[in-house]
């Protein structure tokens, strides 16, 4: 019986390519803050005309089984930016990817089309919000100093 397998993660070509296109990148960094007032990190990539723009976002963990929409929780500091922390801009597709993952732990093999964050989100949630890996397994980024 055939079936579909849809990839999630984007090798570096994909991105670089949605990139030059216009279109924004996006990669789940797992959570953040203390037990009693959890949080969620994202890092986005963003296009904007002749440069890149690179994004963290740290929201409220104010998700459940069936609301994943991170670009509604609220952010995780109330007196941030809703949209979240610039952290730099580029001129260059691959410098951007490169700046967005020395400055969050972002990891090259699992950034996606913007939107497919929500499901990594998801998967998170189901699994019972995991502290220490995702649920495929790979260990979360730590927090860099520099944030």
């Amino acid at each position: 019986m055939p079936y579909c397998v849809r990839m999630r993660y984007l090798a570096e070509s994909f991105v670089l390519g949605a990139l030059r296109r216009g279109r924004p990148v996006e990669q789940f960094l797992g959570p953040c803050g203390p037990a009693e007032r959890p949080g969620v990190r994202r890092v986005e990539i963003r296009p904007t005309g002749a440069s890149y723009e690179i994004y963290l976002h740290t929201v409220e963990d104010a998700g459940h089984e069936s609301f994943f929409d991170l670009g509604e929780f609220p952010p995780f500091d109330p007196d941030a930016d809703e949209f979240g922390r610039l952290l730099g801009t580029a001129e260059d597709p691959l410098t951007a990817l490169n700046t967005a993952e020395r400055r969050t732990g972002a990891e090259r093999g699992r950034w996606v089309n913007e939107g497919v964050v929500q499901d990594e989100y998801g998967d998170f949630v189901r699994a019972g919000r995991p502290s220490g890996a995702s649920p495929d397994g790979h260990r979360w980024p730590g927090v860099p100093g520099a944030l």
